[in-house]
C-alpha cells in the first residue's frame, strides 16, 4: 500500500511541477535576467542566497520533524499544527534579526538591505507553505501536496509574464528587480492562505495555541534537523555570497550573475530529483519503522529512476553548453557556458543525496548526516577561496561539484553500513553498463539540432534502462494496482 501511494504521489507531484516549473525557471527567470542583466540579477542572487542560506531559523527543523512523526502518528496533527504555527511567528522575529545582522556585518547598501527585507519576508512567507505541505505528506495527501506546490510558480509566471511581454516591460529596460520580488510576495500570500485554509478545514483546528514547554520539546527534537539543514544550505547555496565577496573589486556581482545563469538549467533538474524526494521521507519513515524488505525494494526502485534520470542529463546537457546558454540568454554566452558544463554533472551528487539523505534522515541518523554535512561545507569553502580568485564563476562550479561528490559517495556508503544493505552483484553491474553505454552514445552523437539530440537521447536512455531491467514497467504495474 505504501509503495502504490509512493508511486501515486510521484505522479501527481511530478506532473503538475514539470507542468508549471520549468517555464518558471527556463521562461520567467531567464526573462528576468536578460530585462535587467546579470550584474543586476547576480545582485538579486547573491542576496537571495544569504537569505535562503539563514531561513532555516524560521523553522528550526520543525518541517522536517514534523513530516516525519506525523506520517507515524497522524493523529497528532490537531494538537502540533496551532503550536507550530504559534512557534513560526517567533521565529520569524528571530529570522529577520539575524539576516539583518549578516547584511551589515557584510556593509550592505540600501538597496541591498531593501531587497533583504522583502526576501525575508518571502522566505518566511516560503516556510510557512512548507510547513503546511509537510502536514499533507505526513498524511499521505499527495495530491492536495502537488497543487500548493506549485500554486505560487503559477501565480507569479502569471504576473511576471504579463509584466514583461503583456506589457512589453522588458523591452523598454522599465522592468526591475524589485517588480520580481513583489510578484513573489503575492504569490506566497495567495498560496499560504489557501493552503492553511484547506488544512484547518481537514483537521478541525481553529486558532493559534502557543506553549512554552510543547515548543520547547518540538525545538529539542528539531535542532538536529536544523542544524543539517543550516549546513546543507551553506555549501548548496554559498558560492554566489563567496563570488560577490572574494572576487576581484567591482566584478563580484557580475560573476555571481554567470553563476546564476549557469545554475538555473541545474536547478529546473534538481527540481525533478527533489520532488522524487517529497514523498521518500514519510515512505521511508514508515518502512524503516516497521523493517523488512520493502525498503530495499524502494530504495532499489528510486535509485534506478534516479540513475536513468541524472546520469543521461548530465552527460548530454554537458555536450551541449554552448547551444542551450545561446539559447536562454542574449549575453556572457561563453562564460556562462564554462561554468554550466562543469556545475550541471552536480545533478548525479544531487540525486544521490535526495534519495540517500533522505533514508538516513527517515531512520534518524542525524549526528552521522550533521558531521558530513560539516565536512562538505568545509571543502566547499575551502576550494572557493582558492579558485574564486583566479578562476571566477568556474572555481565556484569545482568547488559545488567537489562538495556535492563528496556528500553523495558518503552518504551511500553509510547508508548501506548503518541499514544493512547489500546491492546485488547484477544491480551494479547494470548501473555500471548503463552509464558507460551513456558514456558512449555521447561520444558517438553525430552532430543535430539540440533538440534532436536531447529527444534521441532521452529515449536511447529510457530504452536501454527496460531493456537492462533498470526501470521495470510491470513491477510499476502491479505496485499501483495491488490493493485497490
Amino acid at each position: 500500500m505504501l509503495q502504490k501511494k509512493l508511486i501515486t504521489g510521484l505522479f501527481w507531484v511530478l506532473l503538475l511541477n514539470l507542468l508549471i516549473k520549468p517555464f518558471w525557471i527556463l521562461g520567467i527567470e531567464v526573462g528576468v535576467q536578460n530585462a535587467v542583466g546579470a550584474a543586476e540579477y547576480g545582485l538579486y542572487f547573491a542576496v537571495f542566497n544569504l537569505a535562503y542560506i539563514f531561513n532555516i531559523l524560521l523553522d528550526i527543523g520543525v518541517t522536517n520533524f514534523n513530516t516525519r512523526n506525523i506520517a507515524q502518528h497522524p493523529q497528532l496533527i490537531g494538537k502540533h499544527l496551532p503550536a507550530i504555527l504559534s512557534l513560526k511567528l517567533l521565529l520569524g522575529v528571530l529570522y529577520v534579526v539575524v539576516a539583518f545582522t549578516v547584511g551589515l556585518l557584510m556593509g550592505y547598501s540600501s538597496k541591498e538591505f531593501h531587497l533583504l527585507a522583502l526576501l525575508t519576508f518571502n522566505q518566511f512567507l516560503s516556510s510557512l507553505i512548507l510547513y503546511l505541505r509537510s502536514n499533507f505528506e505526513g498524511l499521505l495527501l499527495f495530491k492536495w501536496d502537488s497543487v500548493i506546490s506549485i500554486l505560487d510558480r503559477v501565480v507569479m509566471i502569471l504576473i511576471c509574464g504579463f509584466l514583461l511581454w503583456g506589457r512589453g516591460m522588458g523591452n523598454d529596460g522599465s522592468f526591475t528587480l524589485f517588480h520580481f520580488v513583489y510578484a513573489q510576495t503575492a504569490a506566497y500570500l495567495l498560496t499560504g492562505a489557501l493552503a492553511l485554509g484547506v488544512l484547518l478545514r481537514r483537521t478541525g483546528v481553529h486558532g493559534l495555541r502557543f506553549s512554552r514547554p510543547f515548543s520547547l520539546a518540538i525545538l529539542k527534537q528539531s535542532l538536529p534537523f536544523a542544524l543539517l539543514v543550516l549546513l546543507m544550505a551553506s555549501y548548496n547555496r554559498l558560492d554566489p555570497v563567496l563570488l560577490q565577496q572574494l572576487s576581484p573589486v567591482g566584478t563580484g556581482d557580475y560573476q555571481a550573475g554567470i553563476y546564476a545563469g549557469a545554475f538555473r538549467l541545474l536547478d529546473a533538474l534538481t527540481m525533478i530529483a527533489y520532488l522524487v524526494s517529497v514523498p521518500l521521507l514519510p515512505v521511508f519513515s514508515r518502512q524503516t519503522k516497521e523493517g523488512g524488505e520493502q525498503l530495499v525494494d524502494t530504495l532499489r526502485m528510486v535509485t534506478s529512476l534516479m540513475a536513468v534520470f541524472a546520469i543521461p542529463a548530465a552527460l548530454f546537457l554537458s555536450r551541449l553548453d554552448g547551444e542551450l546558454m545561446e539559447l536562454l540568454y542574449i549575453e556572457h554566452i561563453d562564460e556562462s557556458a564554462a561554468v554550466f558544463r562543469i556545475l550541471i554533472f552536480c545533478i548525479i551528487p544531487i540525486s544521490v543525496t535526495y534519495v540517500y539523505g533522505t533514508l538516513l534522515t527517515a531512520g534518524g541518523r542525524l549526528k552521522q548526516l550533521n558531521i558530513l554535512a560539516a565536512c562538505a561545507l568545509v571543502l566547499n569553502v575551502v576550494v572557493n577561496i582558492v579558485c574564486i580568485p583566479r578562476f571566477g564563476a568556474v572555481g565556484s562550479a569545482w568547488a559545488s561539484l567537489t562538495a556535492q561528490s563528496f556528500m553523495a559517495l558518503a552518504q551511500v556508503v553509510m547508508a548501506m553500513k548503518i541499514f544493512n544493505i547489500r546491492p546485488r552483484l547484477g544491480y551494479i553491474l547494470k548501473l555500471a553498463l548503463f552509464a558507460l553505454c551513456i558514456i558512449t552514445g555521447c561520444w558517438l552523437m553525430p552532430d543535430m539540432a539540440w533538440w534532436t539530440q536531447l529527444l534521441v537521447a532521452a529515449a536511447g536512455s529510457v530504452g536501454l534502462a527496460l531493456l537492462l531491467r533498470l526501470l521495470d514497467l510491470k513491477e510499476l504495474i502491479l505496485i499501483i494496482k495491488e490493493n485497490k
